[in-house]
């Protein structure tokens, strides 16, 4: 069995497994407990229960990286009256 830093067992001993925390209270935990000196990722998992074997309900999505891409981006908006502004 491997053995755990003081600060591990102390952030391990605020997560309880099996419960299911509100999308609030999980990111302030995964504040709390981090134990690293650097950014930490966080995989997040959804259950849309849609079927991507269908056309459309495919569910596509894109991130930004932190220094971009190199490209600029348009973006183009069909709106009409206040919404346009």
């Amino acid at each position: 069995m491997t053995k755990r830093s003081k600060s591990y067992r102390a952030a391990a001993e605020k997560i309880h497994e099996g419960e299911l925390y509100a999308p609030l209270e999980a990111m302030r935990l995964a504040k709390e407990t981090t134990v690293t000196k650097f950014d930490s990722t966080v995989e997040v998992v959804f259950r849309l229960g849609v079927d991507p074997r269908k056309a459309d309900q495919m569910i596509r999505g894109t991130v930004t990286l932190p220094h971009g891409t190199g490209k600029t981006s348009r973006v183009l908006v069909f709106a009409v009256g206040e919404r346009a502004q």
